[in-house]
């Protein structure tokens, strides 16, 4: 038989919104999309690095986590929290973009020479 440990819906909510690998990775990912579909990317990646480094903390027990349950939910907190901060990267501060100096369009009656 298994022990199922307790589920914290708060303390769910406050690792996930206090993990700043979670926040730095989307903001940064955020910022470096060019399209909307790349800000869930860039959530889903941040959440790996966040869980993973949640890993490592409890691995080297800088972080004590007997008694926490619910490792599905701290990742599915993380990816809306994730998205949220991707979402505010791609929107209010995206990166700025290189002009586009070649391959410009010929008006018509213009011939390329």
């Amino acid at each position: 038989m298994f022990h199922l440990q307790p589920f914290d819906p708060y303390g769910v909510l406050l690792v996930a919104l206090l993990n700043p690998v979670v926040i730095a990775v989307a903001f940064l990912m955020g910022r470096d999309a060019d399209q909307w579909q790349k800000v869930i990317v860039a959530a889903f990646a941040a959440t790996c690095a966040g869980f993973l480094f949640l890993y490592a903390l409890a691995y080297v027990r800088f972080v004590i986590v007997t008694g926490f349950g619910a490792p599905t939910g701290v990742f599915v907190a993380q990816f809306f929290l994730g998205l949220l901060w991707a979402f505010i990267g791609y929107r209010f501060w995206p990166k700025p973009r290189p002009r586009s100096v070649g391959n410009k369009e010929h008006k018509k009656g213009q011939s390329a020479q």
